[in-house]
């Protein structure tokens, strides 16, 4: 039986995700299509990386004109830590590469609540 502290697959694959470019604030449609999940499955997971420390989230500051803000995820320094053992230890495909292109990559601090940090703390959309 799996541990409480264990990863879904899906899990594993927004980790990923988020993990391929940790220092860059990703929206949700973006993670979708990277991941195949659909928003029933992705919005949850990324509320509960949230909750636990894992992924900090904001609202896009500059919308594109007639777009509705867009909220705004990224992993933690504690996500980018927890991401890179847990997708090693999964074997997920890649993760090797993903885990040794990161490494050494400066570390966002991590933020209390549910990882929403402040608007003033975002300077820039994804790119």
């Amino acid at each position: 039986m799996r541990s409480r502290s264990a990863f879904s697959a899906q899990t594993l694959s927004v980790l990923a995700a988020l993990f391929a470019e940790p220092a860059q604030w990703q929206h949700g449609y973006a993670l979708a299509k990277l991941t195949g999940l659909k928003s029933g499955t992705l919005y949850p997971i990324l509320i509960r990386l949230a909750d636990r420390g894992l992924v900090e989230a904001c609202w896009e500051q500059e919308p594109t004109p007639g777009r509705p803000r867009r909220h705004l995820y990224r992993l933690t320094a504690a996500g980018r830590a927890s991401a890179t053992g847990a997708l090693a230890s999964a074997g997920q495909p890649g993760a090797e590469e993903v885990v040794a292109r990161s490494a050494g990559r400066a570390g966002a601090r991590a933020r209390g609540g549910r990882g929403v940090a402040s608007p003033a703390s975002v300077h820039a959309g994804p790119s």
